[in-house]
This record gives C-alpha cells, sequence and structure tokens, in this order.
C-alpha cells in the first residue's frame, strides 16, 4: 500500500513538473503584448470583472441602422469590436466595428462614472481595454462639429477580451496605408483575423451567398425540389476522379467520399420525381491550384423530360438571373475583362473548335491518329491514354483558354462522356455541352444516358481504360445504379455547375481560396519553443516563407550586419530549427 502512495505521490509531483513545462513553454512563445494583455486580464479579474460574461447583451442597434435612420439623441445599445482609441484625458474618441461596418463613440470620464470613484474610466477603459476587445455600450447619439453620427458613451460593459493584438494596418497621416494584413498564406489560415481587419473581404462572400440563393430560389419557382443525397458512398461515381476512402469499422468496409451526387439523384428520378437539385460537398483526392480545392461545392439539377437543348437555354437563363443577383447587371469583370451573362451564349461543337484552333479535323479518325495528331502538336500524351482522354487533352491545351465570354462547347466524343446519352445524329458522339467562361469549363450537362443495356457497356469500357493507367477512369461498375435503370428512366436531363468557380467570375477573384471562407492549407509550421532574439525571428521568417534558400540570398534578404548575421544563423541552427546543406550549387539553408 505504501509503495502504491509513493507512487501515485510522485506520478503527481511528475505531471506537476510536465505542467509546469509546459505552461513556461507556452510563455516562451508569447509577444511581448500578448504577456502584457494576460496580466490586463488578471487585472480585471482582480477588480470583479468577469471578462467574458456569459449573460445576454441586449443590442438594440447597428452600426449600418445608426447612421441610415439617425435621430439626434436616440438612446441606443450596441456591441462590437473596439478597433481604434484617441485618448485625450478625461475623453476619448473611438471606433466601434460590428457586423455592418464601423461607428464613432465618445467616452468621457464624467458621463461613464457619475459618482466620485472613476475607476471604469481611469482604469477599465484606460489602461485595461486593447483594441481588438468586444465591448457594449449604452449611450445617446449625437453629431459631432465636423458632422460625424457618434454615440455619446453612457456605460460600457466588457464583453470578450482580445488576448491577441489584431494585425491592423496602419494608415499614415496622407491616409496611406503600411503593414496591411494581405499576405495570402496568413489571410486563409487565419480567416477569422482576414475578416476582422478587411471587412470588404466579407464582401465577396455575401455575395457567395446570394448567388446560392438566387440559384435555390429559380430552381424553386421552376417547381424544381431541393434533395440531399449521402457523402459517404460505397461506390464512388457520377464523375471521373481520384475518392478519398475511409473505413466504416461497424459495417466493416470501405466507404468513400463522393466525388460527385449524380448516380443518386438520377435514382431519384427514376422513384419519380421529375426535378431534382442539390448543392453538394464533393471531395476529389487531386491536385491543388488557383482553380481548384480538394473540397467543392457543386450544384446538380435533373430535370425529367428533357433534353441538353432545353439545358441550354435553362442554363443562360438561370446564369443570367444569378449575375443580377449577385452584382445587380449582368456584365462582371475578371482579370481586365468583361464577361457577359446575358443570354444567349454562343454554341459551337468540339470538333468545330479544335478544327478551328489546331486545323485537325477529329471526326472518323483512330486512337493512333488522334495520339500521333497530339504528339505533334507539342501536346504530351502517353499510351495509358484512351480517345476521349486525347481529344480532351487537345481541347484543354488549344482551345479551352480561347473562350472568354460565356460558350456551350457540345456535342463530345462517346469515350468522354460515359454517363451521357448518344446523339441522336452521330453515334460517335453524345448530347453533351460544356460552359466555357473565361477559359475555364463552369457548367457540364447531358441528355442523360437512361439504356441500362448501354450503360453497363459504357461502364465495362471505363474498366478497360482503368487497367490500361488511367487514373481518372472509373474502376467501378454501380450495379445498384444499373438495376435502377432497369426499372426505368425516363428522358431526362442533367447540369452540374462548379459554384466555387462561378464566384470567382463573378467577383474577379482569379484564386479559388478566396472564394472559400476555409480553404485547404498544407499543415502549419509550429512556432518554435525556444526563446528566440528578434534578428534571428525575423531570419526565420524568412526561410519559412522560401522552405530552402540560397545562403547568400537569405543573408541578403535579412539586411543584417556580418557580427548579428552570423549570430542569427547560428542561433537558429543551434537550436534545430535551420540547418545548411551544402551541394555542387552552392550553400543552402533549410527548415528543419
Amino acid at each position: 500500500m505504501g509503495i502504491y502512495i509513493l507512487f501515485t505521490f510522485t506520478a503527481l509531483i511528475f505531471y506537476v513538473i510536465l505542467q509546469l513545462i509546459f505552461q513556461n513553454k507556452i510563455q516562451m512563445q508569447l509577444s511581448e503584448q500578448e504577456v502584457v494583455r494576460r496580466e490586463k486580464l488578471t487585472k480585471l479579474r482582480d477588480l470583479g470583472i468577469n471578462p467574458y460574461p456569459a449573460n445576454l447583451y441586449p443590442v438594440d442597434n447597428n452600426s449600418k441602422q445608426i447612421k441610415e435612420a439617425y435621430t439626434e439623441g436616440k438612446q441606443v445599445v450596441i456591441a462590437g469590436r473596439l478597433m481604434s482609441r484617441r485618448i485625450q484625458g478625461k475623453a476619448s474618441f473611438a471606433e466601434l466595428q460590428d457586423g455592418e461596418g464601423r461607428i464613432q463613440v465618445y467616452f468621457n470620464r464624467d458621463e461613464i462614472c457619475l459618482e466620485d470613484d472613476k475607476t471604469l474610466y481611469n482604469d477599465v477603459y484606460k489602461k485595461l481595454l486593447d483594441i481588438g476587445d468586444f465591448i457594449g455600450i449604452e449611450g445617446e447619439l449625437f453629431t459631432t462639429q465636423v458632422g460625424e453620427k457618434t454615440v455619446l458613451v453612457k456605460n460600457f460593459t466588457l464583453l470578450s477580451k482580445s488576448l491577441k493584438p489584431l494585425p491592423l494596418p496602419k494608415v499614415d497621416a496622407d491616409g496611406n496605408i503600411h503593414d496591411g494584413f494581405t499576405d495570402a498564406e496568413m489571410r486563409y489560415r487565419q480567416r477569422y483575423a482576414d475578416l476582422a481587419v478587411n471587412p470588404h473581404v466579407k464582401d465577396v462572400f455575401i455575395k457567395r451567398t446570394k448567388l446560392f440563393t438566387a440559384m435555390r430560389s429559380f430552381f424553386n419557382e421552376a417547381g424544381y425540389m431541393e434533395v440531399e443525397t449521402p457523402i459517404l458512398q460505397a461506390i464512388p461515381g457520377g464523375a471521373a476522379a481520384r475518392p478519398f476512402i475511409t473505413h466504416h469499422n461497424s459495417l466493416d468496409i470501405p466507404l468513400y467520399m463522393r466525388i460527385a451526387n449524380e448516380l443518386y439523384l438520377k435514382r431519384l428520378i427514376v422513384g419519380g420525381f421529375e426535378g431534382v437539385y442539390e448543392f453538394s460537398k464533393n471531395f476529389r483526392n487531386e491536385g491543388m491550384d488557383r482553380t481548384h480545392n480538394p473540397e467543392f461545392t457543386a450544384m446538380e439539377i435533373y430535370v425529367a423530360y428533357k433534353d441538353y437543348n432545353w439545358m441550354m437555354d435553362f442554363t443562360e437563363k438561370l446564369l443570367e438571373h444569378c449575375a443580377i443577383a449577385v452584382n445587380g447587371t449582368t456584365k462582371a469583370t475578371f482579370n481586365g475583362q468583361e464577361i457577359d451573362f446575358k443570354a444567349p451564349y454562343k454554341r459551337i461543337t468540339m470538333a468545330d473548335s479544335i478544327k478551328e484552333f489546331t486545323g485537325f479535323d477529329i471526326y472518323g479518325k483512330t486512337e493512333a491518329e488522334i495520339f500521333d495528331a497530339a504528339k505533334g502538336m507539342g501536346i504530351e500524351v502517353d499510351s495509358t491514354m484512351g480517345k476521349g482522354k486525347l481529344i480532351d487533352e487537345i481541347f484543354g491545351e488549344k482551345c479551352e483558354g480561347n473562350y472568354i465570354q460565356p460558350t456551350y462547347i457540345t456535342d463530345y466524343p462517346k469515350e468522354m462522356s460515359p454517363l451521357c446519352k448518344e446523339h441522336r445524329d452521330n453515334p460517335e458522339l453524345t448530347e453533351r455541352f460544356e460552359l466555357m467562361v473565361c477559359g475555364k469549363e463552369i457548367a457540364n450537362a447531358y441528355s442523360e444516358l437512361n439504356d441500362p443495356i448501354d450503360q453497363r457497356e459504357r461502364f465495362e469500357a471505363q474498366l478497360k481504360l482503368a487497367a490500361k493507367g488511367d487514373d481518372e477512369a472509373t474502376e467501378f461498375i454501380d450495379h445498384d445504379f444499373l438495376r435502377a435503370l432497369e426499372y426505368g428512366m425516363p428522358p431526362t436531363s442533367g447540369l452540374g455547375i462548379g459554384m466555387d468557380r462561378l464566384i470567382m467570375f463573378l467577383t474577379d477573384n482569379p484564386s479559388i481560396q478566396e472564394v472559400l471562407f476555409f480553404p485547404q492549407m498544407k499543415p502549419e509550421r509550429q512556432a518554435p519553443l525556444v526563446d528566440l532574439n528578434d534578428d534571428e525571428k525575423f531570419v526565420l521568417n524568412l526561410l519559412q516563407k522560401a522552405e530552402k534558400i540560397d545562403l547568400n540570398d537569405l543573408k541578403s534578404q535579412s539586411g543584417l550586419s556580418n557580427k548579428k548575421w552570423d549570430k542569427s544563423i547560428k542561433g537558429l541552427t543551434k537550436n534545430n530549427l535551420a540547418k545548411v546543406n551544402k551541394t555542387d550549387d552552392g550553400l543552402f539553408v533549410e527548415v528543419v
């Protein structure tokens, strides 16, 4: 028993020591300002002020409402984040930022502290509040001598203490902005800070919501129903893409995160719904660039008794409606080019497009002939590519980028469209179109294949391509979907739209990361658990951005003297934060 107690006591001591070490390491990572703010937190609690109160704060106005319906002397209760202060003795002007913008507030010691005790102003407001704190204000509206609508503070309440300084830009006397929070990687990683200090960023996401609302209302008014389909699927189907895979422990089966919802929506058409749509989160385990994120939002709609010609008319009316809802006009500017979403849109077959830009006619050509033609155009091709893939590569390299204004590319070769109905006039083609805008595809639509025998043959052909090495060909046959088709699916047209890409074009954002609140990022490098001086921190920051850099280039970028440079680089290597490697090309510094 005594040994057990001794063991328990020893373990407890060890745990306490570990906690102290951990706390000390955290402390070492804090900036001077962060340490000061934590000290203020303690002082607030010592004064009996809860820096994170639980009770409701009775807000009855916001900055926008005050400015639009201003009434001199009106009593208001507002809340928001403290964004600036100009303290002048017993008076102070400040700015409060809420969800609608900013409003000026005026603190006067004698208005806030009616009794002899001036602690609330002299200590709490002047000394213990910081930029970034959330406060609630009860006050009265008035207009300053320069015409600024302002709230005279009668009382204020601390609602949330900010422990980390906001990365606020600095504005000089001439109105020029310095040290703006503009680094893209930092903004995406810390979107919360981005939204707080760059309020204009909110406009993109407000427009994104307007787009979804407009599209949803367009479909609803047409009589179509919004539905939900599985995200975890036993068979990833409906598109050519590499899926994410997981495992369900209870069922003991692999499951895939959906790459598309097409096959499930078609099952609903089989079941008797005549128009269904879904805004779906899709996941594809493929490369990332300015137009691709592994998690993205697509809209797919399927309407019975329609074909791809009807869908073209429907789509251009839809996008015209959405553009007006988002921007107030059918026109949008992207990369300096004006795009007009007003219907109707130009239409051209894929074959005619390839012929126009390359001079090569794909009609009646064998796979070998198309392979040789692509190679002759300088396009990188290999033996794993089937006929459809080769044609797709030619179009992507030589044609796609030329379509700036909305343009329908129609009548795709059958090999490229395993879920699409054979063309009524040419058995080598399918009734398919893609909508090109700014050189990128934003919509894809079919006259849907509803022949179960033909569909099975198409699936089997895809298996052969996958076995050949085509990583975009499907490796699965969805037998349940084939069974559904065997019960009978009416003639149907389907449309898919990449919502992220569409909002990029409507808001003039060339990067998909700008229109996603939280884009996927590489794991963030952890802050070092060592006490670095300012020079070491600066050099490490430069190195982290580059990951690998020539030693002399890094020294030059640092701008440090020889002595400070030597001390800084030795400090980083000593603490195993950086290493210097000698290669045939010279000395390079890498992040460890």
